[in-house]
């Protein structure tokens, strides 16, 4: 597939209520189709809700992945709808938990990342992830996967590049105030980072952050889809708004920018003089 159209999701999760969430997410998915979009992104935890009260809570909303109830749905809509959905789920895998996101296609369960950098509380809840940055190789292109604060880590997005991603997928959840999480035409730091990634790297990111209060911690929202050149497709998204973002990039644009450029290429790094893969084996 040479295009493909890409649909991020901003929605408010409603904490511990699977089933209602998964419901919207449905209608969601509905019109991501109806646009064409082939590729569906979700927030974080998009399932469950992101703010938990205790260890037992966050247990008890956890799935095992794949075999979860939530996973086996979306695994419906995707064979029924022909398309991929990435979303955020909370992984259970004995006694430990995992902030995870999940590619499932029409096919069903591609695979999962598991969020490798925790912020703040996350790590009173969940383990660190311990699957490296795996990119699947797909009918639509290569597909990275990273969850919200792995974005703070520019290695992460490096890494996927070399590993010859076209689109990274970032389920998000990031907290902030009203008053001081956007510049003065709206942009959160999350819309720079986008920019400067998807240009520094030459591939598309697809960032779908989650809105709304929930326990007193405010989301906000500015969800946007970026080119391999970094300008902005699609977004921010209004902070306060549910939407569903579109833009259709060209996959094989991407791959000549990063194979065949002149200018800024990839090939150009000085790998003689620093680590192929900053340190990290993609072998492991």
């Amino acid at each position: 597939m040479d295009r493909l159209k890409i649909a991020v999701v901003q929605m408010e999760p409603k904490i511990g209520n699977k089933e209602a969430n998964n419901k919207r997410m449905v209608t969601f998915i509905d019109k991501a189709v109806q646009n064409e979009a082939k590729l569906i992104v979700f927030p974080e935890l998009v399932n469950s809700g992101c703010i938990m009260n205790s260890l037992e809570e966050a247990y008890d909303l956890s799935e095992q992945i794949p075999g979860g109830d939530s996973i086996g749905f979306w695994e419906q809509m995707a064979t029924q709808k022909q398309v991929y959905i990435v979303a955020g789920i909370l992984e259970k895998e004995n006694e430990k938990l995992f902030n995870t996101a999940v590619l499932i296609g029409p096919d069903g369960f591609i695979g999962k990342y598991r969020k490798c950098h925790l912020w703040y509380e996350d790590k009173l809840f969940y383990e660190p992830g311990d699957l490296g940055f795996p990119v699947f190789d797909t009918p639509i292109g290569k597909i990275g996967l990273l969850i919200c604060y792995d974005l703070s880590f520019p290695e992460t997005v490096r890494i996927e590049a070399l590993m010859g991603a076209d689109v990274i997928a970032v389920p998000i959840n990031i907290p902030g105030a009203p008053e001081t999480s956007y510049d003065d035409r709206g942009w959160s730091m999350l819309n720079y980072r986008a920019v400067a990634y998807g240009n520094v790297n030459k591939l598309f990111i697809a960032c779908a952050n989650r809105i709304g209060e929930e326990r007193g911690t405010y989301f906000t929202g500015a969800s946007m889809i970026t080119s391999c050149e970094g300008w902005p497709l699609a977004g921010p998204a209004e902070k306060d708004e549910e939407v569903i973002l579109y833009a259709e990039v060209d996959i094989l644009k991407k791959r000549r920018l990063q194979k065949l450029n002149l200018d800024e290429a990839l090939s150009d790094r000085r790998t003689d003089l620093y680590d192929a893969y900053l340190g990290y084996d993609p072998d492991k």
